[in-house]
């Protein structure tokens, strides 16, 4: 899957369709993203996160959960505090 869309930092849409809200702990990793970067899906076994989105190129890994969802606040503080 390629990037349709990345206007909002913290959301991505696909060019499947659909959109997903990254981690805010994982941010820095999607700026070097282009709309030509190759990314897939994973079903994640992260409490903070449903999948992670990975870039083909270098496997650098981003956490994601779809747009408009809200994110577990008690383990996004966790992980962002390295917990």
């Amino acid at each position: 899957m390629k990037i349709r869309a990345h206007a909002e930092s913290h959301v991505v849409e696909l060019d499947d369709g659909s959109q997903w809200q990254i981690f805010p702990g994982d941010l820095a990793t999607t700026l070097s993203w282009k709309p030509e970067t190759e990314l897939h899906l994973e079903p994640s076994g992260d409490r903070v996160s449903s999948h992670v989105l990975v870039n083909d190129t270098d496997r650098s890994r981003v956490r994601v959960i779809p747009a408009g969802e809200a994110w577990p606040d008690d383990e996004v503080h966790n992980a962002l505090r390295g917990g």
